[in-house]
C-alpha cells in the first residue's frame, strides 16, 4: 500500500469533518485553508467521497460538507481504499483487488506479503476516526 497526495488529502478532509461532526456543514474553502489543500483537487476529492456515500453535500450560497455517518462508524480503511485502491502490497495477496502476479511462484515471499497485507488492513479497518480524535 502506498498513499498517494489524493489519499493523504482525502484522509485529512475526513478528519477535518470529523473534527466539526454535528456542528453543521463545512466550507470548502475552510477545509483547504486549514489544511493548505488545493481547492480545485479538494472538490474532486469530496466528489468521489460523496459518491461514495461518505460525504454528504449541501449545494447553494450556505452549502458545505458533512460527513455522512458517524466518525466512530468511517474506518480509515474504507477512505484508503476508495482513493488509492488495495491495502496490499502486491496484488496477488489482496482480498478485494486479486490479480495473479510473479510472486505467486514463491510461496515465501508470498506468505511474508500476505502478512504484511493482514497486519496493514487489521490496523486501518480497526481505526476510525474517531479514534483519531482523541
Amino acid at each position: 500500500m502506498r498513499l498517494s497526495r489524493k489519499g493523504e488529502y482525502a484522509c485529512m478532509a475526513m478528519m477535518e469533518l470529523a473534527e466539526r461532526y454535528g456542528k453543521g456543514k463545512v466550507r470548502v474553502s475552510d477545509i483547504c485553508e486549514s489544511n493548505k489543500i488545493p481547492q480545485k483537487y479538494l472538490e474532486q476529492i469530496l466528489l468521489m467521497l460523496n459518491r461514495a456515500g461518505l460525504v454528504k453535500s449541501i449545494r447553494g450560497r450556505n452549502g458545505g460538507h458533512l460527513l455522512a455517518r458517524d466518525p466512530s462508524k468511517i474506518t480509515i480503511a474504507e477512505i484508503v481504499r476508495l482513493i488509492d485502491g488495495p491495502l496490499a502490497p502486491v496484488e496477488s495477496v489482496s482480498e478485494y483487488f486479486y490479480q495473479h502476479t510473479p510472486i505467486e511462484r514463491k510461496k515465501g515471499l508470498l506468505r511474508l506479503f500476505r502478512e504484511i497485507r493482514d497486519m496493514v488492513a487489521h490496523k486501518l479497518e480497526t481505526t476510525t476516526l474517531a479514534d483519531l480524535l482523541r
